[in-house]
């Protein structure tokens, strides 16, 4: 969808481009293009500059045209070729050698920020599978160009603080996954393949994102489902069933235009064991207190986490969980801020973070909970509308 061109966000980078002497900035990591000009990439072989005057320039692939002029924030636009007859480089080099071209007619040689030290990148659009960095795209730049700055620290500070458009696609997002949750906790059967009730969340939010309230071009997501015993974490989803008695966990990551989540609901399809009830009733109480008390600006992460492991522990199950319990979303589904208890940073309004505490039982089985909290000028707004409690 084209939507207005985010000018907070822009003036945000552009004072910190000022503050760091920066003249441009270069980015081809997917979220940063569609962060700087709302072009979520098909194939990741874009480059887009930012200068510290002006409006943006996007250099993308030429098939890719109406969808550029119809939802870019600029009219500075640079067509190359995905492909040409007559030069056998893969389309990415000519895209750099066009970027380079912009830079030098433009004067923008002096002090240009690069993403130098990217590690972790969003997909493009079309099939996940982005074009990632290569030793000569920053051999050239630096050739090109007296002085190359990383800007990925600034990007990364930026990006932790969202804008109201920002929070409100982030809202359009958790409002499709809460309606995807509502229907796997509608239609899930005992006996069901894991996988299946994977698929049934994936294939609602596919089917129903695309044109989602006119809204949303393009929406997908990815699960991974576990029932009962078969629930470990940092594990993939197995050729295993719906078990009776016992919950069934989905960790979600749904995607709409660009914006992403990251939650963990559960479904049951009957109600659940003694002992799965005591497990649920424990981690509810965690889970509550822990968003109550310290979910909220001006927090430490490092409090949030330990209050959690602290809690978890009193509830007989010391050294979980065994992963992060907060983290940023936006651009991504995992971006930082992260809370660790060596960490020393605190909670900010306009931080979307998801919260998620989580137990594992030796040998399988377990739960998780986990939700995307905007943390607010008072408190924090819990993102999506599906219960936490999902019992029958």
């Amino acid at each position: 969808m084209a939507w207005p061109v985010d000018e907070v966000r822009l003036e945000r980078v552009r004072r910190a481009m000022e503050e760091a002497d920066l003249d441009a900035i270069v980015v081809r990591a997917p979220d940063n293009i569609h962060y700087l000009t709302n072009y979520w990439a098909m194939k990741a072989w874009e480059i887009a500059i930012l200068p510290r005057q002006g409006p943006p320039v996007l250099l993308a692939v030429e098939p890719q045209e109406p969808d550029v002029r119809r939802t870019a924030w600029t009219d500075d636009i640079v067509f190359f070729k995905g492909f040409n007859p007559d030069d056998a480089r893969p389309s990415f080099l000519r895209a750099l050698e066009k970027a380079i071209g912009v830079l030098t007619e433009r004067g923008l040689t002096r002090r240009i920020g690069v993403e130098t030290s990217n590690a972790v990148q969003s997909p493009e659009r079309m099939t996940g599978e982005p074009t990632v960095y290569w030793k000569g795209y920053f051999d050239d730049l630096e050739a090109a160009i007296d002085e190359v700055v990383d800007c990925t620290p600034m990007l990364t500070r930026l990006r932790m603080i969202k804008t109201d458009q920002e929070v409100e696609r982030l809202r359009i997002t958790n409002d499709l996954a809460a309606e995807a949750v509502a229907h796997v906790r509608d239609n899930i059967r005992v006996g069901m393949k894991d996988a299946e009730v994977g698929s049934m969340y994936e294939g609602y939010v596919h089917s129903h994102g695309i044109g989602y309230r006119d809204t949303i071009d393009m929406a997908r997501a990815f699960t991974l489902v576990w029932s009962g015993e078969s629930i470990q974490t940092f594990t993939a989803t197995k050729n295993t069933v719906v078990q009776d008695g016992a919950p069934t966990l989905m960790e979600i990551w749904t995607c709409a235009d660009g914006y992403w989540n990251d939650l963990t609901k559960n479904a049951a399809a009957g109600p659940l064991s003694p002992e799965y009830n005591r497990l649920t009733d424990l981690l509810l109480g965690i889970f509550d207190e822990a968003v109550r008390d310290y979910v909220g600006p001006g927090v430490a992460l490092a409090d949030l986490d330990q209050f959690i492991r602290a809690r978890t522990a009193e509830g007989g199950y010391p050294g979980q969980p065994s992963h992060y319990v907060c983290h940023g979303v936006g651009s991504r589904a995992h971006e930082p801020p992260w809370a660790h208890p060596l960490v020393d940073q605190r909670m900010e309004p306009g931080m979307v973070l998801a919260v998620e505490p989580g137990i594992y039982w030796d040998g399988g089985g377990g739960l998780r909970l986990e939700d995307n909290f905007l943390i607010t000028d008072d408190g924090a707004e819990k993102l999506c509308s599906a219960p936490e409690d999902f019992r029958r």
